[in-house]
């Protein structure tokens, strides 16, 4: 698998992991500017650990939806261009803008992703929407904010079962997950992320032209 440019494998005491240049930001290892990229703090990182082939070569414009306290997006960020961070929880934003004061390209938006109309007037056309939202209905917010995609772009989503239908088998509400993104996307590539996130499943998809 080619990695996007700006990431790498790096060696951190004895230890070969991803790693993005950047300021730290949870706690992460560092050997001088490169810092490790935990896939075990981060979904994205799961799938890039997965070998999935997410379609990223760094540089692209990112909408990333549930940014949290900026794990991820501040790894998206160093490789990345404008990096657009939604997240809903006012705590959490708090410290996702620490992490963007070293990071002129990241962008934190106190916004609900489950309404794109409030922050489409901020956001440009992306060539990424990396979504990791804890929320019933992840396949609809993936959908409403296909409006910022462009047609050759990609939606690489980190699926939560247990925030579908805590009850439900895990497979079954994956099935349910991709039946419901392909009226609107392509899905290219699906994997489950054990063993670093039990119960989820990463998605590569591209916007459907027809």
């Amino acid at each position: 698998m080619t990695l996007p440019a700006g990431v790498e494998r790096h060696d951190f005491d004895g230890e070969t992991s991803l790693a993005t240049q950047g300021q730290p930001v949870y706690g992460e290892r560092t050997d001088g500017d490169w810092r490790r990229w935990d896939p075990h703090r981060s979904k994205l990182g799961a799938m890039l650990a997965h070998g999935m082939d997410t379609g990223l070569d760094g540089g692209e414009t990112v909408l990333y939806l549930g940014a949290a306290a900026g794990t991820t997006v501040s790894h998206v960020a160093d490789f990345g261009g404008p990096t657009y961070a939604v997240e809903f929880a006012p705590r959490p934003v708090r410290e996702l803008l620490d992490a963007a004061e070293s990071r002129r390209n990241l962008f934190p938006l106190l916004k609900d992703a489950r309404k794109p109309e409030s922050y489409a007037h901020v956001v440009e056309p992306v060539d990424v929407v990396v979504q990791d939202v804890a929320t019933r209905g992840q396949a609809r917010v993936a959908t409403l904010n296909k409006q910022f995609l462009a047609d050759d772009g990609r939606l690489l989503a980190a699926i939560k079962a247990r925030s579908e239908d805590v009850t439900a088998d895990p497979d079954a509400v994956f099935d349910s997950v991709r039946a419901e993104l392909s009226a609107e996307y392509e899905l290219l590539e699906t994997a489950r992320l054990d063993p670093y996130h039990e119960d989820h499943l990463g998605i590569v998809a591209r916007p459907r032209k027809d």
